[in-house]
């Protein structure tokens, strides 16, 4: 059964993918030490959004994230050159989750799928061929691979890109509106007439849909794999140009790599590798077999289930985002707000308007304003404040949103005590306001 997963196939793929992988890496962390993001995500911040229910995950403290990120981006070459590959593997991929779950003010899917490759990476021989390791280690040099090893990156990537193209049917992405909100901001007389033609927003839209949903078939076929991959160069190069997205419009195109047959991507990345006899070529090896059965198949049904909870949550995930994250929801919508935090003290009565910029950045107001969660951290931060001097406090919350550029709404129930709730991982929040009330 299923014996096509165990047939042997070239390990080329599987190895050009680490090569890449490890050196986009490797730019990432370089470029962050240089720029302002450390600064601005971990160093300047007085608290820290970490994820719900693992607040005890905070950033190291004085120049200690710049020496994180350093040991990231040596470990992301020791990746690269597959020097002591499973240990630099393992530890970049504990590292990533941590910085991955530390902060959630610039939250972004492709995080999320690089903890998933990371784990596919751990689990398959990819420091066997062209690594430090083969050359230390040459009892572990081989020349192909199962087919599972190669097809589970496919049906990952299959998941993230069906879902994303399911996401995006809703009217504002439909009639343009959103992706003309993105390309709106860019201003020069010499690109107005592309961005802000609203036929170039509804081709934008349609075709982003029509991507998603049919780049990984057409991929997988031979008689379109050549211009499905044109397709990618194009749409991830102009998601480089025109969004902030840093190294993963380039990840996704080496991604390509799992699509072509093994023996052409030899020929063209290792031609001094020796192509697999026909003898390699009918064996099977099917030591993956409980791997497969106990880890893959839960882990796919997971994958499957995890985008389609929203719909089983009361309210529209673009405004509550409850259920927004694990679903491939990417870069769907814009929301901007502002929320005032309103302390009443339970003894005196008092009722102040809290000062945010005491307690934030100007980056994380802003980021937090709109996001029921980071808002409720925000509460819980606040009463914690207070309760260090010893007062016990409610804290209410007006939150005016704009979603896509509509009239703003009221996100929050103003009458809610949010110092006093508890976060609901798995249902609606009542305190979060519906988006048709």
């Amino acid at each position: 059964m299923l014996k096509f997963l165990y047939k042997q196939k070239d390990i080329a793929p599987l190895i050009v993918f680490r090569i890449l992988l490890g050196l986009l890496l490797v730019w990432h962390f370089i470029s962050h030490i240089f720029d302002k993001t450390i600064y601005q995500l971990y160093t300047q911040p007085k608290v820290t959004f970490a994820f719900i229910g693992i607040e005890w995950l905070q950033p190291l403290p004085g120049n200690g994230m710049y020496w994180y990120h350093g040991l990231m981006a040596v470990l992301a070459f020791c990746v690269a050159i597959g020097l002591y590959y499973r240990l630099s593997m393992g530890l970049f991929t504990i590292l990533w989750s941590g910085l991955y779950f530390m902060q959630k003010s610039v939250y972004n899917n492709h995080h999320y799928l690089l903890i998933l490759l990371f784990i596919f990476m751990l689990l398959v021989p990819a420091n066997a061929y062209a690594s430090a390791d083969s050359k230390l280690n040459p009892k572990i040099k081989r020349y192909c691979v199962p087919a599972w090893c190669l097809y589970i990156f496919i049906l990952q990537i299959a998941i993230v890109y069906f879902f994303a193209s399911v996401a995006k049917f809703y009217p504002d992405w439909l009639n343009g509106r959103f992706p003309g909100s993105l390309l709106s901001r860019r201003h020069h007389p010499y690109v107005n007439w592309f961005t802000q033609s609203h036929a170039v927003h509804l081709l934008i839209a349609w075709g982003g849909i029509a991507y998603d949903m049919f780049v990984v078939p057409a991929l997988l076929y031979k008689r379109t794999r050549k211009w499905a991959t044109l397709a990618s160069v194009f749409f991830h190069c102009f998601n480089f140009f025109t969004l902030n997205i840093g190294i993963f419009p380039f990840l996704s195109l080496s991604y390509i790599v799992f699509f072509y047959p093994p023996e052409a991507i030899r020929q063209f990345f290792l031609p001094m590798k020796r192509p697999l006899t026909d003898d390699e070529l009918t064996q099977t090896d099917a030591s993956g077999h409980n791997l497969i059965r106990y880890f893959f198949i839960p882990y796919f049904i997971v994958q499957l289930a995890l985008p389609v909870r929203h719909y089983f949550i009361k309210g529209d995930c673009l405004w509550t985002e409850e259920g927004h994250r694990y679903s491939w929801r990417m870069m769907l919508k814009s929301k901007n707000g502002k929320a005032v935090f309103k302390v009443k003290d339970k003894v005196t009565n008092k009722v102040t308007v809290y000062n945010l910029k005491k307690l934030l950045t100007k980056r994380q107001i802003k980021n937090m304003a709109d996001k029921p969660d980071m808002i409720w951290q925000t509460a819980q931060f606040i009463k914690k404040e207070y309760a260090a001097k010893g007062r016990d406090v409610a804290v209410y919350v007006t939150a005016m949103v704009s979603l896509n550029k509509h009239p703003k709404k009221m996100l929050i129930d103003p009458n809610v005590d949010l110092a006093n709730e508890k976060w609901n991982y798995f249902s609606h929040s009542e305190w979060i306001l519906l988006y048709d009330n």
